[in-house]
């Protein structure tokens, strides 16, 4: 019963915003806040697997949205033939770069359990932590939050996950330890990112916009405004975790004896492996995109034997989907102008900067969970710049905090397992449900409202930037 009202509630908003009187907004914006608020739903309540109804988005985009539906081509919807998009660009986002990330993540994981290297990488990152619960889960964290400040956030996660397999496999089916494991790496790796300009495209996106608007902040400056914010906000999620999932026992029985495996195939994997997470590792220095780097597992490997048919057809496929779902979503979303649409139903320049600090952080957290933190971050800094440019906001020194404020604070926007790749990876180990993920996604986006906020309004003014 709860799932067909569900389901009966999902259509009921899919059809909704295209018979009311939405002003300022588009028919095929109004179509696309029905499949946004559907979907919405669907991914929250799991009518039907989340990877399913990020397939429906794609479909109902074809199928309300495409120039080459029928539906649109007999106009049996009231807006121009104009406002609709190709079908490619649906169908694109199920090899959009960020999946060909996720694939290279998933090969390199799936290799290294072959071979068991997941397990001498475990021990070399857990063996100075010990062996109690809590200071192995805030090690692992700690490992993944640094490693993301310098590398995609992705690439991380995907190789932090498989490090904290052979943990997760010497906890009984029953211990909710293991769900604290599989939420510590995405939470830290959205947290890690906040600390450098490199961290996660938002943060560069701010500096640029920032730096076109003749406002510069360096390296080190940002750090100073970040790293206390990330310190701060992993304390706090590594405390959640250990509340909501607490362990069955004080410490881990870890059982990591064992060398490396020294045959062809896994020198061959340590060799693809290590390059291909220096080039991650260094993107900075070399310019290589990561999305471009991951191509180096995905043909190499197989090419060399290191993986064959049975271990690709055991990646995790329905997460790409899931993830070409919400970024084929996002792009509706900015580019039939809802996105826009709902950031301008604030009236804020009648707000005072404070005000207007605390609308900016919540309407980016907000849409963060739902876009892209890099699309988020690319619609809400204009209007900041804009805004305190134009006087509105003040001294030019708010407006600066308030750019980078937006930046940090799409970052806490990882309540659903579409809000990041992160997330998604985290939901393909089976560990973790939806509404886990949102119970610790919730409690950070309020941390994180109220540190971002804070900070920007208390601590930074008085750094010597």
């Amino acid at each position: 019963m709860r799932r067909t009202l569900v389901l009966i509630a999902g259509l009921l908003l899919l059809a909704l915003p295209s018979f009311l009187p939405l002003e300022g907004l588009s028919a095929a914006g109004a179509i696309t806040l029905g499949i946004f608020l559907c979907a919405g739903l669907f991914w929250v309540f799991e009518p039907i697997p989340i990877y399913a109804t990020s397939l429906l988005v794609i479909g109902a985009q074809l199928l309300f949205l495409s120039k080459s539906s029928p539906l649109v081509v007999a106009r049996a919807f009231p807006f121009p033939t104009a406002e609709a998009t190709s079908p490619d660009k649906f169908m694109a986002t199920l090899a959009h770069p960020i999946l060909i990330l996720f694939l290279g993540g998933f090969m390199l994981a799936e290799a290294a359990s072959k071979y068991s290297l997941e397990k001498s990488l475990t021990r070399l990152v857990v063996a100075p932590f010990g062996n109690q619960s809590g200071r192995v889960l805030f090690g692992l964290m700690f490992a993944t939050a640094l490693l993301s400040a310098f590398m995609s956030n992705t690439a991380t996660t995907a190789m932090m996950i498989t490090v904290i397999s052979p943990i997760i496999a010497t906890l009984p089916p029953g211990d909710r330890f293991r769900t604290a494991l599989a939420l510590a790496i995405p939470t830290a790796a959205n947290l890690g990112g906040m600390a450098t300009p490199i961290g996660t495209p938002p943060n560069a996106l701010a500096l640029g916009a920032l730096s076109s608007a003749g406002y510069s902040v360096s390296f080190s400056s940002w750090m100073l405004l970040a790293a206390p914010l990330v310190v701060a906000s992993l304390a706090i999620g590594w405390w959640l975790l250990m509340k909501l999932f607490p362990p069955s026992a004080p410490t881990l029985a870890l059982k990591l004896d064992g060398g490396f495996d020294r045959s062809r195939p896994a020198i061959l994997l340590y060799i693809v492996g290590g390059v291909t997470v220096a080039l991650w590792l260094t993107e900075a220095l070399h310019g290589v995109p990561s999305t471009l780097t991951a191509f180096i597992p995905i043909a190499l490997l197989p090419a060399l034997g290191v993986i064959g048919k049975k271990e690709i057809r055991s990646l995790s496929w329905e997460v790409l989907w899931l993830v070409g779902g919400g970024i084929s979503l996002g792009n509706s979303l900015k580019d039939t102008g809802l996105a826009t649409w709902m950031i301008n139903l604030i009236e804020w320049q009648s707000l005072g900067p404070v005000a207007v600090l605390a609308g900016f952080v919540v309407v980016s957290i907000t849409l963060a969970n739902f876009l892209s933190h890099t699309v988020t971050t690319a619609l809400l800094v204009p209007i900041a710049i804009s805004l305190g440019t134009s006087g509105a906001l003040g001294a030019g020194a708010s407006m600066v905090f308030i750019a980078i404020a937006i930046a940090l604070a799409s970052s806490f926007g990882m309540s659903l397992p579409i809000s990041t790749p992160p997330n998604a990876i985290a939901i393909a180990t089976g560990l973790v449900t939806t509404p886990q993920m949102a119970r610790v996604g919730v409690v950070m986006a309020v941390v994180g409202l109220v540190l971002t906020a804070a900070a920007a309004l208390f601590f930074w003014p008085l750094l010597p930037l």
